[in-house]
């Protein structure tokens, strides 16, 4: 009952929200379109996107004024949950909104390690981050080097992780998204107990703990197939977190002589049993684990209408539909055929 009432209003307005999200369907009709412009207007048209897409005029249509503007329209769907949750749900979002920071900070990076120009106006979210971190995006996204860049994230959490790696000779952009996800995966697993109950605890495990599980999977077959990585080498990189995927299991994957061998042995595991991951092409791979972690997220939403998992859910697909727009809009500026592109985003294609 204390679910019910407290999850109510918020299920409401997230069961809302849902119904604007893309249909199959109208991926299906994106992908007949022949222009950038044409997708644009498409989304203009939709509820969800019409504001973000309005006042276009003038405005080049590339790539990073349209990512730009997806992002936008990603954290305005997390200011009015957040704007509509009570304490309690306000501490879930709070956690939450980590993953966000370091999605930012890998944007900033790879902008400082190539000296380039950024292609997003991070100002443009900078209202955004102040209600909810200390970073200043302004600041970060004008370091004009990865060392000025570091040093404008002194006092954060992030500070003495990326000075730590500075030392590291010639570190790589790699070296630095993969030691920010490790500290993002260790703070969430160490701190959900501080902030959650133990059922809220248990259904973000449920889906969180899949995710690490699928995100080891694919590091360690990444690792094989582009990298020819050492399994001491691929340990080192690896999580250190185990749900569903056991430590024998994880060493059979790492010390796999071949590829072959490597899907053999994930077909033994968990999710191999859920899915038929025989796959020796890297995209399937990705789409598999996406497919898994859908029907996990949208298991535990269904069967906890009530709790934190509708939030969890909700926001996941929408992260995943703007990957999907963002996947579809630069195969149509690339002329990909309609069937190709929906293959890439639209299941069973």
């Amino acid at each position: 009952m204390g679910g019910l009432l407290s999850y109510s209003g918020i299920t409401t307005k997230v069961r809302a929200m849902e119904s604007h999200l893309i249909t199959d369907r109208q991926f299906g009709e994106m992908s007949t379109l022949e222009s950038v412009s044409d997708a644009v207007e498409y989304l203009r048209r939709l509820p969800a996107y019409g504001m973000i897409f309005s006042n276009l005029e003038g405005v080049e249509l590339h790539r990073g004024a349209i990512e730009q503007r997806l992002i936008l329209s990603q954290y305005q769907d997390f200011a009015k949950l957040y704007r509509f949750a009570n304490l309690s749900q306000r501490k879930f979002l709070d956690l939450y909104f980590m993953h966000y920071e370091i999605d930012i900070l890998k944007k900033c990076f790879r902008n400082a390690l190539g000296h380039q120009k950024p292609e997003i106006d991070l100002s443009v979210f900078q209202d955004f981050f102040e209600k909810h971190s200390k970073l200043d995006l302004i600041r970060l996204s004008s370091s004009g080097s990865v060392q000025e860049f570091i040093s404008n994230l002194d006092g954060s959490i992030y500070y003495d992780l990326l000075t730590h790696l500075d030392d590291v000779e010639h570190p790589s952009l790699f070296d630095y998204e993969i030691h920010l996800d490790l500290l993002y995966f260790k703070t969430i697993w160490k701190v959900k107990g501080k902030y959650l109950s133990r059922k809220e605890q248990k259904l973000l495990t449920d889906c969180f703990g899949s995710k690490l599980d699928l995100l080891n999977i694919q590091w360690i077959y990444r690792s094989k197939k582009y990298y020819n990585l050492q399994p001491a080498d691929i340990y080192a990189l690896l999580i250190p977190i185990e749900f569903h995927l056991k430590k024998e299991q994880i060493t059979k994957l790492v010390e796999a002589g071949t590829l072959d061998e490597f899907f053999h042995a994930l077909q033994t595991t968990y999710y191999g049993r859920l899915e038929d991951m025989d796959s020796s092409d890297n995209t399937e791979l990705e789409m598999l684990a996406e497919e898994v972690l859908g029907k996990i997220y949208s298991a535990t939403s269904r069967k906890n209408p009530y709790s934190i998992a509708t939030l969890n859910s909700y926001l996941y697909f929408k992260e995943e539909e703007i990957q999907k727009i963002i996947t579809f809009i630069e195969s149509i500026r690339y002329g990909v055929s309609p069937d190709e592109i929906l293959s890439y985003v639209v299941k069973n294609q």
